[in-house]
């Protein structure tokens, strides 16, 4: 658990840095330079999230079950993944409904993805993982709505071309996880019950 920990503290503490620290990230950016600055940004990212993964399949291996969902769980949460890879394709297709209404869709998808998998999986592991994704994307969440109240941000006009990419495209990454890319990359398929 701890190597999924420290996972967790690098990756999550990198993107908490608008939320905390907003002017020191601006200051390291004008210091260091846009270029370095994501190079370095995403160096420890990549590390994190390796971290995050190693460290979650070794706590795999030596759980405690804090409570046993019931077996309908697994159906609401494969629906609310559904949502949520809209939510993802609403990120790269920036002008559609989902990306216009939430403002945030990544984080959106984010945090429905840690409430489904919060809901139907029960181990110290999951708790660990999916409940430290779902506080940081509350307090992003929360974070980015004032941030963008503060500086007036402005949205686009809705673009039906994009909210249909946004939805074709989150479909095809649903269907592709429960047709077997979620089994071959967690080693769990979500349709086994």
């Amino acid at each position: 658990m701890a190597i999924l920990a420290l996972g967790l503290l690098i990756f999550l503490g990198l993107h908490s840095t608008r939320i905390f620290v907003d002017s020191g990230r601006a200051k390291a950016i004008a210091r260091l330079g846009e270029g370095p600055w994501k190079a370095v940004y995403s160096l420890f990212s990549i590390i994190g999230f390796f971290l995050i993964v190693r460290g979650f399949a070794e706590a795999r291996r030596n759980v405690v079950e804090l409570w046993t969902p019931p077996v309908w769980t697994r159906h609401i949460t494969i629906l609310l993944m559904l949502f949520s890879a809209i939510l993802m394709g609403a990120y790269i297709f920036k002008k559609s409904h989902f990306a216009v209404a939430a403002h945030h869709p990544m984080v959106w998808s984010v945090a429905i993805w840690a409430a489904g998998h919060l809901l139907s999986n029960g181990s110290s592991a999951d708790l660990a993982l999916f409940g430290a994704f779902l506080v940081w994307a509350v307090a992003d969440l929360r974070s980015s709505y004032a941030r963008d109240r503060r500086n007036a941000m402005t949205y686009p006009a809705p673009n039906w071309g994009a909210t249909i990419g946004a939805v074709l495209l989150g479909v095809v990454m649903w269907i592709a996880l429960l047709g077997g890319l979620h089994l071959r990359l967690f080693g769990e398929s979500p349709m086994a019950m």
